[in-house]
């Protein structure tokens, strides 16, 4: 018998400034911090699985390349294009226009640190 993994059930973004990519987080998506986050991170109550930011593992080289090259995350809003107009108001910058997909409505932007994060409605 083979041994397989299910999704995802927990994302954290490493990054330099732990409080100030919190802050991003707090203000400008409006996530919630859990009570309890374990050293050298901060957890946010986002389902289906939480979502933290974290000091750098041992050997992670934030200098050597953009933030999350490669990977992409998406993140489902009630309402993308009120997202969007919050996050341009606040000088938040978006990478692309709002567009359809199969996922409904998207636009992507920059998030803490330089990490491209991309917003979906339902």
């Amino acid at each position: 018998m083979s041994v397989s993994i299910d999704g995802p059930t927990f994302v954290a973004l490493q990054v330099r400034d732990v409080e100030a990519a919190a802050e991003f987080c707090d203000k400008r998506l409006g996530l919630r911090r859990t009570p309890a986050s374990p050293p050298g991170a901060v957890v946010f109550d986002t389902k289906p699985c939480p979502l933290a930011v974290r000091e750098p593992l041992p050997g992670t080289d934030l200098d050597s390349g953009r933030p999350g090259l490669g990977v992409a995350l998406w993140f489902s809003t009630p309402d993308a294009q009120a997202l969007y107009d919050q996050l341009s108001e606040a000088d938040v910058k978006i990478l692309t226009p709002i567009v359809d997909s199969p996922f409904g409505p998207m636009f992507s932007f920059v998030g803490p640190e330089g990490y491209v994060l991309t917003a979906h409605g339902a």
